[in-house]
């Protein structure tokens, strides 16, 4: 029998089966772009950030990141200047494509 192999298999969280997160990550997705889309006429800029696998109670303090440094793409989204970016997914690096 030929074994299945799947495109996305070498991602770092491939691993991990954890669907309430996986799906809530999807609606904040599409809540990101919904929201970035109703309010591009403003000044209000809707993006989403992730902060790498950073040691928080949720991972019970096994990433690998300070939460200093995934705080450090949640300032820069927070701190865009009115040209910025929005309805996007970053980290500290740029772009991240959804």
């Amino acid at each position: 029998m030929t074994e299945y192999n799947n495109p996305g298999s070498d991602a770092e969280k491939y691993g991990i089966n954890l669907l309430a997160y996986m799906s809530s990550k999807t609606a904040i997705n599409a809540m990101t772009v919904l929201f970035a889309k109703e309010l591009q006429d403003t000044p209000i800029k809707i993006n989403s950030a992730d902060p790498g696998y950073t040691a928080t109670d949720l991972n019970g303090h096994t990433g690998y990141r300070t939460v200093e440094q995934g705080a450090s793409i949640v300032v820069k989204l927070a701190t865009l200047p009115s040209d910025g970016p929005s309805g996007g997914f970053f980290d500290e690096n740029g772009v991240i494509p959804w």
